[in-house]
Order: structure tokens, then sequence, then C-alpha cells
């Protein structure tokens, strides 16, 4: 136990007496580490920002809209534009085994509504109560709407975030009434805030019950359709089907307005499955690339640690043969030179990864911009990078050792 001692104190002794080549060694190890933790955090950073903001449309949920289909089958010279029904909303229900669960909505986006203190206009949502389960909408204060609401077409409304703190100010709301162009309606609920900084949108959104929406303020400029809908929200049984309940929607929809359900162009829509299961595949792709930037640099750091111990071994040559002629054995003066070259290696990756770390819990304190989100140390990269540093420090401790563990005592005293 002494001579371990004895050996690890020889070994900062040795790296004192040259502080500036350590340093400058570590350095190069500690900025590998660092750059490999940090390039596949701020990777993953963006990966869970962008599914934060999935998560905030709702599970796994695609949407459809009204499109425009060829007024003559196969024919795209002549186009025309067909609006979404109630019917294409029940036949979804009814005819689409693959499809989970199904809601409609209209929307205005000219609605002026005022209270007794200001007046805000935002979008406003006619939907029914099971859009809530569709769609992330977290309720803060009050009821969400319900079967009563709908049947009875009861004027209420929930209203979103911001649109409360315009119309409110910090004034008690839950009760109160506001007039939607006019038109009396009672504040029933609000609904948490979502997103963070400007990304606000969705802040603004209002919900009625869908047949007062479609009373009051029914969709503009479609033409004679009298049930028109805005759009269609649904979800798949599973993630793995959501292609096979695409296919089921299409078919509806190309069968109720007459074209061709294998004319894609007719649709216009969003599978926001599909998208986010792009967008990870692209983030998979960035993580090995910043990875591999990460792990080169890393490698270079290791190829510097086992140049500098190189290095001590012919600054230390007499030094060597001097212990080996007072009678070190090989294996000792083999550990000792591991112990160096170990030693610099895993001491400079941990201070790289601690250093990582500290920064990524600095720029949790600052604001992340729509999309991304605070950067984080990811388990398998420190893994990689404990296990990279360990091969590293075997490497730069154990060939240099080897080239001073074999100089023989009366050839290593004749140098200079």
């Amino acid at each position: 136990m002494r001579l371990i001692f004895d050996i690890f104190g020889q070994t900062l002794r040795t790296l004192w007496a040259h502080k500036l080549r350590s340093f400058l060694t570590m350095f190069g190890i500690a900025w590998g580490v660092g750059s490999l933790l940090l390039l596949v955090g701020l990777g993953e950073g963006f990966r869970t920002g962008n599914r934060k903001q999935f998560d905030e449309l709702g599970e796994d949920v695609m949407f459809t809209w009204g499109g425009r289909a060829p007024a003559v089958n196969d024919n795209f010279n002549s186009l025309r534009q067909y609006y979404l029904t109630d019917r294409d909303y029940q036949d979804i229900l009814t005819q689409c085994p693959d499809v989970r669960a199904v809601t409609p909505d209209i929307r205005r986006n000219d609605i002026r509504a005022v209270s007794d203190f200001y007046q805000s206009s935002g979008p406003i949502f006619g939907v029914l109560p099971n859009f809530a389960e569709i769609r992330y909408v977290p309720l803060a204060n009050g009821r969400w709407l319900n079967e009563m609401d709908v049947a009875q077409s009861r004027r209420v409304i929930v209203l979103g975030d911001e649109t409360r703190r315009v119309l409110f100010s910090g004034r008690p709301f839950l009760g109160s009434t506001i007039l939607l162009n006019g038109i009396r309606y009672q504040v029933i609920g609000s609904v948490k805030r979502v997103g963070h900084g400007d990304n606000n949108d969705q802040n603004l959104w209002s919900f009625l019950p869908f047949s007062a929406m479609r009373q009051d303020f029914p969709m503009l400029n479609v033409g004679e359709v009298q049930d028109a809908v805005s759009l269609v929200n649904y979800q798949p049984q599973s993630r793995a089907l959501h292609e096979a309940a695409q296919l089921e929607v299409h078919k509806v929809i190309a069968r109720n307005h007459g074209f061709d359900y294998t004319n894609l162009d007719s649709y216009d829509e969003w599978d926001t499955v599909g998208t986010s299961d792009s967008v990870g595949k692209i983030f998979d792709a960035m993580n090995v690339f910043l990875g591999s930037v990460g792990l080169v640099t890393l490698a270079l750091g290791a190829i510097g640690v086992i140049n500098i111990m190189l290095v001590a071994v012919a600054d230390r040559t007499r030094e060597i043969g001097l212990r080996k002629a007072l009678g070190a054995t090989n294996l000792s003066i083999m550990f000792q030179f591991f112990v160096e070259g170990a030693f610099l290696t895993l001491l400079s990756g941990g201070l790289g990864m601690g250093g990582a770390a500290a920064l990524m819990g600095l720029l949790s304190f600052l604001p992340s911009p729509p999309g991304w989100d605070t950067p984080r140390l990811v388990p398998w990269t420190a893994a990689a990078a404990v296990g990279f540093l360990a091969i590293s420090g075997v490497v730069a401790g154990l060939y240099p050792a080897r080239k001073a563990a074999l100089l023989q005592p009366v050839e290593a005293l004749r140098r200079e």
C-alpha cells in the first residue's frame, strides 16, 4: 500500500514539475470530453423541445382539412374546392376501425370578445367535449365543456390563458359574462398556459360548445354547405397504425366528395405521428454525427497524452536507468508510467464532464427559444465517454510504460 502511495506522490510531483505541459495535455482531454457531452446534449435539447411542441398538440393526433379535388377524375386542369362536413366526421367515427378517437371543430378568427374591462380577439373554436381528450387542453380553473352544453347549445365559453389575462387582467372571471360579436356568453373555465416566451398563439384560443358555435358563428365562405366543419382531429389506435388510419380516412373523404382516394394531392392534412418519427430520425442522425465529432476530438486528446508520456519517458531515461540499476523491477517502472498516463486521462476527463454539466446547468437558467429545450447530460454519452476514457487511459499509460520498462539500465545511464 505504501508503494502505491509513493507512486502516486511521484506522479503528482512529476506533473507539477511540468505544469504547462500537464495543463495543455489535460486541456485537450477535457475539451474532447466536454465537447462530446455538450454537442450530444444540445442535440438532445432540440429533440426534447421538438417533442414538447408535438405533445402540446395532443398525443398522436392527426388532422385533415377540406381540400381541392379534380372536377373530373384524373383531370387536374380543373379543381373544385370541397369542405369537410358532419357526415365525414360521423363516417370516420363509425367506419374506420384503425381510428381510436375523432372530433370535428369549427373555428373563426374574426370574433371580437368584450368584457366589462377590456376587449380581445383571437381564434374561437366550436368543439365537442372529447376535443380535450384528443388535443392537449389542460384546464386551469372552472370546468370543461360537457355533453349537456352541446345538447342544449348553451352559450358558455372556456378561455385561453392569454385571452383570460387580457379580458380580466387579474380580476375574478368564473361566472362572468363576455360579449362575442354582441352575443352574451358565460365564462365557465380557463385553460393553463402552454408554450413559453413568444410562442403563445395557442393561449389565445377559446372554446365554445360545437352546437352553439354552429348556431351563432357558422363557417364563412363555404358556399351552400350547411354543416361544414373547419377540420377533423383524429388519433390512430396506435402509432404503428397511423398510416392505416390515414388510408381509411382518405377512403371515407374521397367517397363522400367524389374523387379517387389514391389522389393524395386532393387532401390537406397533417400526420404529426409521421412528422414526429421523421424528426426523431433526423435527431438520431444528428446525435451520431455530433457524437462522432466529440469522439474524434477526444481521440486527438488521447493521442496528445500518449505523445506527452513518450516525451516524459525520453526526458527521464537516465532516471529510469538509475532506478533499474538500484533494483527497480520492470513491473514497478511500468506501473509508475501507467499511473501517470491514466491519471492524466481520467482526471482531465472528469474535469471535462464537470465543465459540460456546469455549462448545461447555467443554460437551464436562460430562456429557451421555441422548439428547443435546455441541453442535458445524456446517460449513454456519459457512459461512452467514461468507457473511451478508460481505454484511452490504459493505452496512454501502457504503451509509454512498456517502452520505459524495456530500457536496459546501462544503455539508459549512457544517454544524455
